[in-house]
């Protein structure tokens, strides 16, 4: 594989998170003889976090089939579902982009050429027609002169109308071009950021001189894998969905909600006082703790689900990795005692 044709895959998940997963990856391997490489023990991470459905879907196809995971197998789930989507893509607009760009410059080649010529030959008649009184050799040289302006209009046109061509196909391209980054930075199961656009903005924001006061919160579900061991990964991705909406709903307009990994969420707060992120945090809090989800094929209740929330203030001297250390301790200490709370 051509490592240096990748999109790098982010796998940077807490360190808890990353256990629970190893301990999920490696029986899998072992019940279906895949070797322990680390081109699947990647396929493998993304298929047990559940975060990349196309992925889950073509292994669940192989192992239905028994296909063993050979050498080939592995890359080209590697390459279609982990690393290269995004950039075929990318990939694919750019040659279009190229086509678009020859093809106007084509037009504009030839139209200038045709007009270094029909002025070359203006001149040449010019001159002819300063040096002869005939009448008829005038005439003849006039309509030629007409017929010559007549093509070079004719080559004008032609090449308006290819510009105008490639303008439509380069408003589409550009069209596709920001869908495709909406894509790239959107996590596919809720809507919010991913885990790579989160990362991103938060160190675009702590980076800003002079920056204002920066809260982070840290949201998690409670008893999450209770949830999915009783009612299934269905379910289990609803509630996500359904916790992410009262994220959306509470949050500021300026604020950057995003999934941080698995059912742990995030809210980047730029420009809010910590007291006014406490209060937001509070007001999704108590909105899914008074909350009753049902089952939609039996209108069963799944119970209280709760959240606990760890909020952190960007200190002058945070980097991304202490700023989310700081509000991961804070979301610990709700989780600790007792769960269903804010700390900070």
């Amino acid at each position: 594989m051509d490592h240096s044709a990748a999109l790098l895959p982010v796998y940077d998940f807490s360190f808890a998170l990353n256990s629970d997963y190893l301990k999920k990856i490696i029986p899998l391997l072992t019940q279906h003889q895949i070797a322990a490489n680390p081109v699947n023990y990647a396929i493998f991470y993304d298929y047990v976090t559940e975060l990349n459905p196309s992925l889950t879907s073509a292994v669940n196809q192989l192992l239905s089939r028994n296909i063993s995971f050979d050498h080939e197998t592995s890359l080209e789930l590697y390459g279609n579902f982990i690393s290269n989507a995004s950039l075929r893509s990318f990939d694919n607009i750019n040659q279009q982009i190229h086509k678009v760009i020859r093809q106007a410059t084509d037009a504009i080649n030839d139209t200038c050429h045709k007009a270094e010529q029909t002025n070359d030959s203006f001149q040449k008649k010019s001159a002819i027609l300063e040096n002869t009184p005939e009448i008829a050799t005038t005439q003849s040289i006039l309509q030629e002169i007409i017929q010559e302006t007549k093509s070079l209009a004719a080559t004008s046109q032609a090449m308006q109308i290819q510009l105008n061509k490639a303008n439509v196909e380069m408003e589409q391209l550009r069209a596709e071009l920001a869908q495709v980054r909406q894509i790239a930075v959107t996590d596919g199961l809720t809507g919010l950021l991913n885990r790579r656009a989160f990362d991103q903005t938060l160190s675009e924001i702590i980076e800003q001189p002079g920056k204002a006061t920066t809260c982070l919160s840290l949201l998690d579900i409670d008893h999450f894998k209770r949830v999915n061991d009783t009612y299934g990964h269905t379910i289990g991705d609803n509630v996500i969905k359904f916790v992410a909406t009262l994220m959306k709903k509470h949050a500021e307009d300026h604020h950057h909600v995003a999934r941080y990994g698995g059912e742990e969420l995030a809210i980047i707060m730029p420009n809010t006082p910590k007291q006014k992120a406490i209060e937001i945090a509070e007001n999704i809090r108590l909105e899914m703790e008074k909350s009753r989800l049902k089952r939609k094929t039996d209108n069963l209740t799944l119970g209280r689900i709760t959240i606990s929330v760890g909020i952190a203030e960007l200190l002058a001297n945070d980097d991304p990795e202490s700023f989310v250390t700081r509000a991961d301790t804070a979301l610990y200490q709700a989780k600790e005692t007792g769960r269903n709370k804010v700390m900070h």
